[in-house]
């Protein structure tokens, strides 16, 4: 990746250099709670899917307008961030963020499904200012050669988020839900747990308010996100960077979404809804462990080379869940998360290798292709309508092959003239 920092004066080094550990520490916190705040839509999928009475694919419609937001807000972000900086990005993230929780209360009060997608929507769009705003930031706070453990000791803590909150969602949702007597009583339940996420991402919004963090906006890319320059497409490794991040979200969420209503199978473990949520932060959790593994690893290993390995594994036990029953299957679908472990940060650094003054468009285009996580948990959805939960699993397999290519192949940078 271009060191976009470089070159710099030997005395603004030295002035930026002791808070970068300072910066790094903060912005984990982001990534734990957009983690956190993603994970939850696992446990709001079956709880939705029972009080309003969906299909499979009329469930997945909350990950559709959640990532869904992520096409839609990300070039407007990477122009607001241009114009505001990172930091204050930050905030406004939090605090749109903030809103899309509060407006869950409503939501339950008149009992409106709709109601409750668009409050996603309005949630998803400051968690996609987040993104915009965090992860190239991460990636500029340092060496070049070193952007991907960077980014991938961060999204640890993503992952950390993601691990906790099946426990949160399980407790105060799907529990208290199976306690309620009606419809109406049961989407109640949401109010709490979305009220308290909102005051804590407001508390977040005033402590980022009132941070100094290094300002970074000066030495980065003078051009907005944008897909509008032609000339950022002549790169192959982000062209195809672009589709390994669709697929990769895409296959990432959709197997998280689909792990309570699988779990809840007789002839895979039988488990109440209640119970099968706990075992999502086994997913989640695997995820966690292999992002502080890999942050090492990869300061040894070739980047393609263990991104290629992780997908091929992906595979091999999407196979095993696709044709076993029982403890195997669960266990084989569950272990597909240590796998995911370094995906997202790698082909993401991979995919803005050497764009020098193309990086934010190329961030932004990676951003961009996480609506990956709005369109293959639908298809899959639709999939599982059709042929049921275990078969639909076919769909993730499709989309690890294509990361095991991009790793070997795809993400090599070709020279041009």
């Amino acid at each position: 990746m271009a060191n976009t920092l470089s070159p710099m004066p030997a005395h603004a080094h030295s002035e930026q250099a002791p808070n970068y550990t300072f910066a790094l520490t903060s912005l984990t916190t982001l990534f734990f709670m957009w983690g956190f705040i993603t994970c939850l839509n696992d446990i709001l999928i079956p709880h939705l899917k029972g009080v309003f009475d969906l299909s499979y694919s009329q469930a997945m419609l909350v990950q559709f307008c959640f990532f869904g937001a992520y096409f839609l807000v990300s070039v407007p972000s990477g122009y607001l961030i241009k114009r505001v900086g990172y930091q204050k990005g930050i905030v406004l993230g939090l605090v749109i963020a903030a809103i899309g929780c509060a407006l869950f209360y409503p939501a339950a009060a008149v009992f409106s499904y709709p109601v409750f997608l668009f409050a996603l929507f309005v949630l998803a769009s400051g968690v996609t200012l987040l993104q915009v705003s965090a992860n190239p930031y991460v990636s500029n706070l340092g060496p070049a050669k070193t952007a991907s453990a960077r980014l991938n000791l961060t999204q640890a803590f993503n992952s950390l988020g993601t691990t906790v909150a099946p426990f949160f969602g399980a407790l105060l949702i799907l529990d208290q839900a199976s306690q309620a007597l009606s419809s109406a009583q049961s989407a109640d339940v949401v109010k709490l747990p979305y009220l308290l996420l909102a005051s804590a991402l407001l508390v977040l919004a005033a402590i980022f308010a009132w941070l100094k963090l290094p300002d970074l906006q000066q030495q980065t890319d003078p051009d907005p996100v944008s897909v509008t320059d032609s000339t950022v497409w002549q790169h192959r490794h982000l062209v195809l960077g672009v589709g390994a991040i669709f697929l990769y979200v895409g296959a990432e969420v959709a197997i998280g979404s689909f792990l309570v209503s699988f779990l809840s199978l007789e002839t895979i473990a039988s488990l109440s809804e209640h119970q099968a949520a706990q075992y999502i932060a086994y997913y989640w959790g695997g995820a966690m462990v292999g992002r502080f593994i890999g942050a090492g690893l990869l300061h040894k290993i070739d980047a393609g080379k263990m991104l290629a390995f992780n997908a091929i594994m992906a595979v091999a036990l999407l196979v095993v869940t696709l044709l076993a029953s029982g403890a195997l299957a669960m266990w084989a679908i569950l272990l597909v998360g240590l796998c995911n472990s370094i995906m997202f940060p790698t082909i993401f650094s991979l995919a803005i290798n050497q764009l020098k003054h193309h990086t934010s468009q190329g961030s932004g285009l990676l951003c961009l292709a996480i609506v990956g996580g709005a369109i293959v948990p639908l298809l899959q959805g639709v999939l599982a309508d059709q042929f049921g939960v275990q078969l639909s699993f076919a769909l993730p397999v499709i989309c690890y092959l294509y990361i095991a290519y991009y790793g070997v192949f795809g993400s090599r940078v070709v020279s041009k003239v």
